[in-house]
């Protein structure tokens, strides 16, 4: 009897390979979802490279360079609250679409930008693409994802923030080498925009690819295809209860409470400073080292560490738990902070100072980076998913635009760097370390191996 025979009259078998070939399905369809977060990586740390250039090339100020690098931000805003309401209107899909299609305008504009005043409206543009994909993707990862890998799957759009990221310091780092230094001020930085047009492009096409997830089809009375939805997934119909447990309704009270724990966790994520050194490495680097090759070549160093932990946090997310990675990751940070305001304060070596910096980003990407997104995405209810996101995240980009901002302002004023030389921002940051330890250690519940539905009902229950 041969193999494909037995396989026919084997029913084990065959439920196997279903299995197989959902496992595979699911891991491909969370990886085009979480290509928006690659586009979010690396359209958020592009200005990184760009920064000193633009600087030069518009003559920017300190407050103008900081809107330069910021302005994007403000789009976040207005991108996290199109997701909201659209996501539970059109679809996460959807959303990504829309996401996809302001990667690529924003991309194509900023790199042809005749003035300031454009390349800001072009940011704004990609920022609203960056705020909807940073709801969009680990929404729909964590709706399609079995209970046990959820933490794991969406901290796999953590993975393609942080790739893109190291994707986009290794493409600034490349153009820096093309050319002069006038060059790189008048054309050079151009590049570095346009580099963005490819991985767009490539995530429009690919969500072709890609179903609506069942939990949202569910919602809007959509059962047959939600269950072909599932059985294409997990090779199993749909838990005949599940209809019931996403439909329920919320109190304003469980609302409130998870609201409250939503939007404190996205503010403190940021004003731990994490986009200081996403945007500003080089600048940071270059009060050490004075060479603009040598400061983008340590920002590489940040982009490998930064995606090598996002990768050890895929691995235990789902076994260590939330709440303790947020702990421990949360001391680590600010112990960091600490030791590179003190570094910076005596302007110790560059060595000392790197290594600080990377101590940080270690942490930041065990715990604080991906973890945040994997509660964001769990803990709201089905029917407010979207919006509770949508609120969280714009909370959160208002306070990466108010952390970057004002960064190059307390950078170089001349009161602090007589107190603290250049260090006053870092001990700023470690302060709001210690108070997200002390918040996630009082508030947090603990959401591992429990269903989206099993963690909505505990909320409801206290």
């Amino acid at each position: 009897m041969t193999i494909a025979h037995q396989n026919e009259n084997d029913p084990g078998a065959t439920l196997h390979q279903k299995r197989l070939s959902g496992i595979l399905y699911l891991v491909v369809i969370s990886s085009v979802a979480a290509l928006g977060g690659l586009l979010f990586g690396y359209d958020t740390a592009v200005i990184s490279g760009a920064i000193g250039l633009l600087q030069s090339h518009f003559s920017l100020g300190a407050a103008g360079a900081g809107w330069a690098a910021s302005s994007a931000l403000a789009g976040c805003v207005l991108g996290s609250a199109v997701a909201g309401l659209g996501g539970d209107w059109l679809g996460r899909h959807k959303i990504l679409h829309i996401s996809a299609f302001c990667f690529l305008a924003s991309a194509v504009g900023s790199a042809l930008a005749p003035s300031i005043a454009w390349f800001i409206a072009y940011r704004v543009v990609g920022g609203v693409g960056i705020g909807a994909a940073s709801i969009a993707s680990p929404l729909y990862i964590a709706e399609i994802a079995p209970k046990k890998w959820r933490g794991r799957l969406v901290s796999l759009n953590q993975l393609a923030i942080v790739f893109g990221m190291l994707v986009i310091y290794v493409v600034n780092y490349s153009i820096r080498l093309s050319g002069s230094t006038s060059w790189n001020e008048d054309i050079g930085w151009r590049w570095m925009f346009a580099s963005g047009v490819f991985p767009a492009i490539l995530l429009f096409g690919l969500l072709f690819l890609v179903p609506e997830t069942a939990r949202f089809l569910i919602m809007h009375g959509r059962t047959a295809e939600a269950e072909a939805v599932a059985l294409r997934i997990g090779g199993a119909r749909l838990d005949d209860d599940l209809a019931t447990h996403i439909m329920a309704p919320a109190s304003r009270e469980h609302l409130a409470k998870v609201l409250w724990l939503g939007i404190t966790l996205a503010v403190l994520q940021q004003v731990t400073g994490i986009n200081v050194f996403l945007y500003y490495a080089p600048e940071i680097f270059n009060h050490i080292s004075h060479s603009g090759n040598t400061d983008l070549l340590e920002t590489v160093f940040v982009g490998a560490v930064n995606l090598l932990f996002t990768i050890v946090a895929m691995a235990v997310v789902d076994k260590a738990g939330r709440k303790p990675l947020l702990i421990g990751g949360s001391l680590g940070m600010g112990v960091c902070l600490v030791a590179m305001g003190a570094a910076a304060m005596r302007s110790d070596t560059g060595a000392w100072l790197l290594a600080f910096v990377l101590g940080y980003i270690a942490c930041f990407a065990l715990s604080v980076g991906p973890v945040t997104w994997v509660v964001l995405s769990e803990i709201f209810p089905a029917h407010f998913r979207a919006r509770g996101m949508a609120i969280a995240s714009a909370a959160l980009w208002l306070a990466n635009f108010a952390v970057s901002q004002t960064f190059p302002m307390l950078d170089q004023s001349r009161t602090l760097i007589r107190h603290f030389g250049h260090g006053s921002p870092f001990f700023l940051y470690a302060c709001f370390c210690a108070l997200e330890t002390w918040f996630v250690w009082r508030n947090l519940p603990e959401t591992k191996n429990r269903s989206l539905e099993e963690i909505s009902a505990w909320w409801s229950a206290q």
